[in-house]
């Protein structure tokens, strides 16, 4: 930058160890505005430091994030296979996740399972909670490099398996994760993804995917631990949760759990390592109510930790991809 150029605010990121990437960014109150004036430096920021949060453009409703989130997106996407229910506000506009605001929400790469993943993840904070609450990231390539390579080798051999089962009482019913309650209209998504699904006597439905857990990023070719093994285990809930729902619903009728992908049941001990790893590498910030955050969603991990208080962080999909992976995707043909 030579002497007269104008000094660009994205110099003036913060890089502190156990934070994200930090940005303050001063605004005359038009945030679409100087979104859409910094979008090719926000997401040369992402791109070098795989997520940045930036403070000061004092989002307050779902309008102005949606125009923030659009002018930074290539395309919002329409969420499919959700886990848990969210409240759609606008077109590829959601809440968070519903989940007990007492239980943490893991590390975990969102819609990894689905063979069309976001490319970028966009939060917005309307309404900061009063402790806690922080959505914390992790560099997938340093997990990877991380964890053992007797693991993660058996990983990329078999990949993972999604086993999920759907009720109207926990997790995201049938109409919520597939769009649409009708039969036909399920099976045809299921056959067209890669799911295996049966239909149980009493009219619900259970759900088999295979996935690879370790991929290369769509720009770098970085290898990244890539799946939400950990998150979506049973090993993962709170024991007295996990006790709850073997009672109800039998340990085959787990809402979701996940597998070796030749089926073999997934330890405690490997569960509790993953977490272990993905601690030690996680970066946290706590919500302050206008931030925005950006997060590259193949390179960086995410999660939300417990809080008190009202929270009202708005969640964005955008810029779709098929994740190139270092093992193949399965197809589960089991009934």
């Amino acid at each position: 930058m030579s002497p007269t150029s104008p000094a660009s605010p994205l110099d003036d990121v913060e890089l502190r160890p156990g934070r994200p990437p930090v940005l303050r960014a001063a605004t005359p109150g038009d945030a679409p505005g100087w979104a859409a004036g910094h979008r090719e430096a926000l997401r040369a920021v992402v791109a070098e430091h795989g997520c940045v949060l930036v403070r000061g453009l004092g989002l307050r409703d779902v309008p102005g994030a949606r125009a923030v989130f659009e002018r930074l997106s290539t395309g919002l996407m329409t969420e499919r296979e959700a886990f848990a229910p969210r409240q759609a506000y606008a077109d590829g506009v959601y809440s968070s996740a519903q989940w007990p605001p007492n239980q943490p929400m893991c590390m975990h790469h969102e819609l990894s399972y689905t063979l069309e993943v976001p490319g970028l993840m966009l939060f917005a904070c309307l309404t900061a909670p009063d402790e806690g609450g922080a959505t914390g990231v992790a560099d997938a390539a340093t997990v990877l490099e991380q964890l053992p390579t007797e693991l993660t080798d058996r990983f990329e051999r078999e990949g993972w398996l999604l086993t999920r089962s759907y009720n109207d009482e926990i997790g995201s019913s049938v109409g919520e994760a597939f769009g649409t309650d009708d039969r036909a209209a399920v099976e045809r998504y299921c056959r067209a993804n890669a799911i295996a699904y049966d239909w149980r006597p009493d009219g619900t439905l259970r759900t088999r995917q295979r996935r690879s857990a370790v991929t290369r990023h769509p720009v770098t070719g970085r290898r990244c631990w890539f799946n939400q093994i950990a998150f979506l285990n049973e090993w993962t809930l709170a024991p007295e949760v996990r006790d709850y729902l073997i009672e109800v619903y039998g340990a085959d009728g787990l809402p979701f759990n996940t597998r070796f992908g030749g089926g073999d049941p997934i330890g405690e001990d490997v569960v509790q390592l993953l977490n272990k790893v993905y601690e030690a590498n996680t970066a946290r910030e706590p919500w302050q109510a206008g931030d925005l955050m950006l997060v590259d969603n193949i390179r960086t991990a995410h999660s939300r930790e417990p809080y008190a208080g009202p929270r009202d962080v708005l969640v964005a999909m955008a810029d779709p991809v098929r994740p190139s992976a270092s093992s193949p995707t399965f197809e589960e043909t089991a009934r």
